[in-house]
């Protein structure tokens, strides 16, 4: 019985997975290697059984230049297991008549790399009875009744929509708000749809959007995926192009205006044919509405302009609780919450005879995802104390931040007891600091009074007779 459990799972495991091999097959095909000059050269990407969400760029070949690409998708039901294969194809227009080589290539889809070793190309003087590509319309057309004319395209009303939008309609000033630059394809859209080059446009975009007044924090988006949200009731695919969490600066709104995104939009054959086209490329801008966020000024308070806006915590430690005066000890005070990481202001620090603080090491660490920004700032201190007793550090550390959801301001303090036995350091900090070389030299020197007046009989004669000396050069020279 075991014998027979352990060959199952065995022979489970294996087609399984073979299944998922299978699965996820991508390969390469060529078009034809005689390609006339009135016709184009075509490679086309496939993946079976997987939704094709990203490919990378199609070569370049000498003598050719690209002219496009269409996608097509097909699926069927065999003995009850069902299969698809989702593709692209590449088309390339021929420049002059010749030999040229396809060097070998790699591409990536879906993350996964594929090759093809490339192959020769002859292009030849224009043909009408040449067969255009081995994956397009050709003139066997004919043969099944299928004209040579382009069939009749028609153009399908989409449902999608582009749209910034922010999670915040009103904030403080310095409290931070998430603005998403998405595309929206709602579950019944009928239209094929396609990105037209969208890092291009972003670049250009975020030249208008990005606003002046605020403190960016960029989630820097690298590939675009959809993701499933539902708008009064309907059901959408959402492609996040951009987002980022704004902080303002100052109490001017937070105005984003109306930008444009170029989208592919391919028109669809009234009558496809086997051979001929399922689909023409064209082109539509989609443009969003403005959007303005309200800045609201802090409640009055002496640090109003000094604080950090969000939800923070404290997190403390010590290296030792009970240290001797002139030891040292070393304290970490690290705020960490949600809020604008980079403008949290350094905690405010007691001035006190009784215990001497270094400036502290700082080490910052921001996270940005789920369309918040969260993270912490810690300040390691070293201290040295110089009078024996019991100390609170609440006394010596506080740091005050203004919390939007409860409204108001609150105070971060330490609940650290720092116990310090051992003698007074203060006069030994006094007595071991040195006063100069004036001091030096009081021991050497008499102390019997001189008069003022000697001196300045001798600083007379001595001017004297440097006068006298420069009178005689004088008179030596204008008698040569």
């Amino acid at each position: 019985m075991k014998k027979s459990s352990t060959k199952f799972i065995a022979l489970t495991g294996f087609f399984l997975i073979s299944f998922i091999a299978q699965a996820q097959e991508v390969f390469i095909e060529l078009g034809s290697s005689q390609v006339p000059m009135n016709s184009v050269f075509v490679i086309k990407v496939s993946i079976k059984n997987v939704s094709m969400k990203s490919y990378s760029d199609f070569p370049d070949i000498d003598g050719f230049v690209k002219r496009g690409t269409s996608s097509s998708t097909t699926s069927s039901f065999v003995n009850g297991t069902r299969s698809s294969e989702q593709s692209v194809v590449q088309r390339y227009l021929p420049l002059e008549e010749g030999t040229y080589t396809l060097a070998p290539f790699s591409m990536d889809v879906n993350g996964k790399s594929v090759s093809s070793q490339g192959q020769k190309i002859t292009v030849t003087a224009p043909s009408s009875s040449s067969s255009r590509n081995r994956f397009g319309r050709n003139s066997l057309g004919r043969s099944f009744g299928t004209p040579r004319e382009d069939p009749e395209f028609v153009d399908l009303k989409e449902d999608a929509f582009l749209a910034l939008t922010t999670d915040k309609d009103e904030v403080y000033l310095g409290e931070g708000f998430t603005a998403t630059f998405a595309f929206y394809v709602a579950d019944d859209n009928r239209a094929p749809l396609q990105f037209n080059d969208a890092g291009r446009q972003l670049s250009t975009i975020l030249k208008d959007l990005r606003p002046q007044n605020c403190w960016e924090e960029n989630f820097n988006i690298e590939n675009i995926y959809s993701e499933r949200v539902t708008i009064g009731g309907k059901n959408y695919s959402r492609y996040k192009i951009y987002q980022a969490a704004y902080y303002p600066l100052n109490l001017e709104p937070v105005t984003f205006p109306s930008v444009p995104f170029e989208m592919i939009k391919y028109r669809v054959a009234r009558s496809p044919s086997f051979f001929g086209r399922d689909r023409q490329e064209g082109f539509k801008t989609y443009t969003t509405k403005e959007k303005t966020v309200k800045v609201k000024a802090l409640p009055p308070h002496p640090l109003k302009d000094q604080v950090a806006v969000g939800q923070f915590s404290l997190d403390e430690k010590i290296d030792k609780l009970s240290v001797e005066t002139g030891s040292s000890f070393e304290y970490e005070f690290n705020i960490f919450g949600e809020g604008n990481i980079s403008g949290i202001t350094d905690p405010i620090i007691s001035e006190s005879k009784d215990m001497d603080f270094y400036p502290p090491n700082v080490v910052q660490d921001i996270n940005r995802g789920g369309g918040r920004v969260s993270g912490s700032k810690k300040y390691t201190y070293f201290g040295i104390p110089n009078e024996p007793g019991n100390y609170d550090l609440k006394d010596y550390f506080s740091w005050v931040y203004f919390d939007p959801e409860a409204k108001r301001y609150d105070t971060l303090r330490s609940e650290v007891r720092l116990n310090v036995t051992g003698e007074s350091k203060k006069n030994v900090s006094i007595s071991s600091t040195d006063l100069g070389s004036f001091y030096d030299t009081i021991d050497s020197e008499s102390n019997a009074l001189q008069n003022l007046n000697e001196g300045k009989t001798m600083q007379v004669i001595a001017n004297l007779l440097i006068l006298a000396m420069l009178g005689g050069a004088g008179f030596m020279f204008f008698k040569k």
